[in-house]
């Protein structure tokens, strides 16, 4: 292996394939290290008891809580991240969202750029991922220069039923900007793709995307079981160096002119904090002492809307949401989230969900039951942390915000009945629920309290950079898939223009 490049990237997720795509025409030798394989097709890709209900590809790392327990994350380890399993909700954020404002329990601080800033790199984000979507139908949806170039996924005649339902009870029921070739997803099997790992084309993820695209470059190649342990600077501790990962058992290194991480929020928190030496005695690229802090991980509740008379004959369900509470709760005035659709809840999954309910029950249950995902915003606090104990993460996630997602179930519930619903049932996810968490490297304009710029440079260490879900100053209430996006290839433009 030729152990130098211009660029390392670490992680091949949603951040780091998007960077890769945004630099892999500039003729830089890139370098993408992932510590996991390639997701093969097999016949339990699309089986809802062996994903489930067996955990199939459920990861056998635990991270721990501060009270010493220890529990399995929901994160996967593929190339693409993540996003192989992802809803492959792609969400721009509000443009409230980036601005300071007060919600029920704290106040959200905004970010140091408007939502116009980062405008065109959303765009491109759609473009790479396909981005099925009508910007029209929702109130709350910001400015696009551009409507999106594919009309929206088509609602099923029950889910087309629902979304009637919904208006007629003065909801403003939309689209879900997907990214998700139907056609192609259904020729595999008639599943939903909420959690069912993409082993073909159907949904574009980081690797059907933009890890694909750039890969077509020469100058591109990627390194998989690369489990990347620490990073090394120079002796003065001012660059970045090298990464050293484990491969096969044995330790190897790579130096490059620029570094960019891109683990995810709890990884690449734990790979700086490890990575501490004398020169950065707490951390890579903490001297403001924020790595780790502000860990976000949305309030999330799953919703089971029932109606007894009226079967759900819909496969994959997931293509509508209302945001009429993201903005203002007419009630209290203050914001409280999203309001999404599930992917089908088949028998299966509701067992594995409920497993002391007989399979009878839960397949009379799925049988007439639509599924809603809820998520409000958390806001962040830095004594919300992730930290690493004896080579372990420690996790301490203080939840915020929670009587606006309480608020957020109750009213959905007064709807679903309205609806048409008369039995709703819910179940709040706790720590183990991590595919939004967010924010332990904060972006900010401030060295002093955040950790890198908005170009997603680290104020310590002039090349390197950070480009996941890490630097997210917020966690707005919309699944953050698309910002990390656009932040990535944003960050791309500015290394090609720094390197110039």
């Amino acid at each position: 292996m030729n152990n130098t490049a211009d660029i390392v990237i670490i992680g091949s997720g949603i951040g780091g394939a998007s960077l890769a795509y945004s630099l892999a025409d500039s003729g830089r030798r890139i370098v993408i290290l992932e510590r996991g394989e390639h997701l093969r097709d097999s016949p339990e890709a699309r089986d809802d008891m062996a994903i489930f209900e067996k955990g199939f590809y459920r990861s056998t790392e635990e991270w721990l809580g501060t009270d010493g327990s220890s529990f399995l994350p929901g994160n996967y380890y593929y190339v693409g991240g993540n996003s192989k399993f992802f809803g492959a909700v792609m969400y721009r954020y509000r443009r409230e969202d980036f601005t300071p404002r007060q919600h029920m329990d704290g106040m959200s601080p905004g970010w140091p750029i408007p939502y116009e800033d980062l405008e065109p790199w959303y765009e491109r984000a759609e473009h790479i991922y396909r981005v099925r979507g009508d910007a029209s139908q929702d109130p709350t949806e910001p400015p696009h220069a551009n409507p999106y170039a594919f009309p929206a996924v088509p609602d099923e005649p029950s889910i087309a039923q629902v979304r009637s339902r919904l208006r007629r009870v003065g909801i403003h029921p939309s689209s879900l900007p997907l990214a998700v070739d139907i056609d192609e997803w259904l020729r595999a099997a008639r599943t939903g793709w909420d959690a069912f790992p993409n082993t073909g084309r159907g949904k574009i993820d980081a690797e059907v995307g933009p890890l694909t695209e750039a890969l077509r470059h020469r100058n591109v190649s990627l390194i998989t079981g690369a489990n990347v342990v620490r990073l090394e600077t120079d002796a003065a501790g001012q660059r970045v160096t090298a990464a050293i990962f484990l491969k096969d058992g044995a330790e190897q290194r790579i130096e490059a002119k620029t570094i960019a991480v891109a683990a995810g929020a709890v990884q690449t928190a734990a790979l700086l904090l490890r990575s501490s030496s004398e020169s950065h005695p707490h951390g890579l690229a903490n001297g403001s002492d924020q790595v780790g802090r502000n860990f976000m991980n949305h309030n999330t509740t799953a919703m089971l809307a029932i109606d007894p008379f009226s079967a759900n004959a819909s496969v994959y369900q997931k293509t509508i949401a209302f945001n009429d509470f993201y903005n203002r709760d007419p009630e209290t005035g203050f914001p409280l989230g999203n309001v999404q659709l599930l992917g089908h809840i088949t028998a299966n999954i509701l067992k594995a969900n409920t497993p002391l309910l007989p399979r009878w029950l839960t397949r009379l249950i799925a049988r007439n039951c639509y599924g809603w995902f809820l998520t409000s915003e958390d806001l962040p606090n830095p004594e919300s942390r992730v930290t690493v104990r004896d080579g372990r993460i420690v996790m301490h996630w203080v939840r915020s915000n929670m009587r606006a997602h309480e608020a957020l179930i109750r009213r959905t519930r007064v709807i679903m009945r309205r609806a048409g619903f008369p039995i709703v049932l819910t179940r709040t996810f706790g720590r183990r629920t991590t595919s939004h968490q967010c924010g332990t490297a904060r972006l900010g304009s401030d060295p002093s309290s955040s950790v890198v710029s908005p170009d997603c440079r680290s104020h310590d260490i002039p090349n390197l950079y950070i480009t996941d879900a890490s630097v997210l100053p917020t966690s707005a209430a919309v699944n953050p898939s698309l910002t990390i996006a656009a932040l990535a290839i944003k960050a791309g433009a500015a290394i090609r223009q720094r390197a110039m």
